[in-house]
């Protein structure tokens, strides 16, 4: 069994449209295959990361209010006080971001001030010296924030600015990777004030903006309370949690006529809630991806069974010459192969732009080669496969017809 390019290539010039037009089909699908297959598996990813910190016992209270009468640094450590001296509470703080949710700050951090300094992004938690153990976060190096060091935000008071933070493991070795990070130097981008790092954490997931990583969180020392609202995060002991949210949102509520309790959420609901957008997305996408695969497949069928059916004098023709079924069928199987192989060549460089467009736009991972030469070869298979059918029937065309239709 031979197979010649120049018939070939022959042949599918003697119906460029459909050959082109089944090529953009495969190219299209390879660039959205490639990409989505590369995202599914990094959201796949995140589900199965760990946390870090203490989801099932930890709970968040939001406290809103409108009312010019609500004395706000008031409620915030009327607040503080009850929750802590609960005998089933083991921390509580008082914050303005949600780990695993998009409520929270995200900026830059750089080891100079300079507007030209290499930065990291990240995202930021003020909490004050009872923060890490609100989340059960044990410090891998340094200390924790003392309370003279915890300074007050709020919407009515004078603001302090701060001097020492706290980051994680993964944060401090972005800005130190050859260094020592304990007791270093860095700055917020665009801001002029230094701040020294005290304590390193073990990993915990922050708030997330849906980039990468989800590691990278650093803790500012503030009480964080402004414009008629605020966010207490507790943690209780084991079994608790539930009655002790209950409680103190009714106190809570009945303590501040002013205000209102804006939203209750336990830290268990925010990872299953985390973990849903990326379970989603992976489904979504995995449904797309094999719909275009399927839709693809078709293209390379009706192509070949298309070649096929103009071409039945041509096969009589090559079959009375002493052509076997095998030569018919590797013709047509070549044919979509000398296309699928152009499309797979198209399809990579629109694969590359594209996954370097989703890194840039949204914070999406590199493309992977390995994503690349997958899909190529799932292409491959489903195309042969589409051809096969169309090119067992070409094979079965008898010799005779080339005598009848002479």
């Amino acid at each position: 069994m031979h197979v010649n390019a120049p018939p070939l290539l022959s042949a599918l010039r003697r119906n460029p449209t459909g050959a082109i037009l089944v090529l953009a089909q495969i190219a299209i699908t390879l660039a959205v295959v490639c990409n989505a297959a590369s995202i599914v598996a990094h959201a796949i990813a995140r589900i199965g990361r760990p946390t870090g910190f203490d989801t099932a016992d930890t709970f968040v209270i939001g406290v809103a209010s409108t009312s010019k009468q609500f004395n706000l640094v008031s409620a915030v450590h009327e607040d503080l006080a009850y929750l802590r001296g609960l005998p089933d509470v083991v921390a509580a703080t008082v914050t303005n971001g949600r780990p695993l949710t998009f409520d929270g700050g995200f900026t830059e951090l750089s080891r100079s001030p300079g507007p030209n300094s290499p930065s990291v992004r990240t995202s930021t938690l003020p909490f004050d010296e009872q923060g890490l153990r609100a989340l059960d976060v044990p410090l891998v190096a340094g200390r924790d924030f003392r309370a003279d060091e915890v300074v007050a935000d709020t919407s009515g008071g004078a603001r302090h600015p701060i001097g020492e933070i706290i980051v994680t493991r993964s944060l401090a070795h972005a800005l130190f990777p050859h260094g020592h990070a304990l007791g270093a130097t860095v700055y917020v981008s665009g801001q002029p004030t230094p701040l020294t790092i005290v304590g390193i954490t073990r990993d915990f997931m922050g708030p997330q903006d849906g980039g990468e990583p989800a590691y990278h969180t650093f803790l500012a020392p503030k009480i964080v309370a402004q414009y008629g609202f605020y966010e207490l995060l507790a943690r209780t002991r084991p079994g608790r949690r539930d009655a002790i949210l209950r409680a103190a949102k009714r106190h809570i509520a009945a303590a501040h006529p002013e205000a209102a309790v804006a939203f209750t959420q336990t830290l268990a609901t925010a990872k299953r809630n985390f973990d849903a957008d990326s379970r989603n997305m992976a489904i979504f996408l995995s449904a797309v991806s094999a719909l275009m695969l399927g839709v693809c497949g078709l293209g390379l069928f009706g192509l070949t069974a298309f070649n096929v059916s103009s071409r039945i004098k041509q096969i009589g023709v090559r079959r009375a010459v002493g052509a076997r079924r095998r030569d018919i069928i590797a013709h047509f199987v070549a044919e979509s192969a000398l296309v699928i192989g152009a499309g797979a060549v198209v399809g990579t460089v629109l694969a590359l732009g594209l996954g370097q467009w989703l890194s840039d736009r949204y914070g999406e991972p590199r493309l992977g080669i390995v994503y690349v030469v997958a899909s190529i070869l799932t292409l491959a298979v489903i195309g042969q496969l589409a051809a096969w059918q169309p090119a067992r029937r070409a094979a079965a065309v008898p010799p005779s017809v080339a005598t009848r239709t002479v």
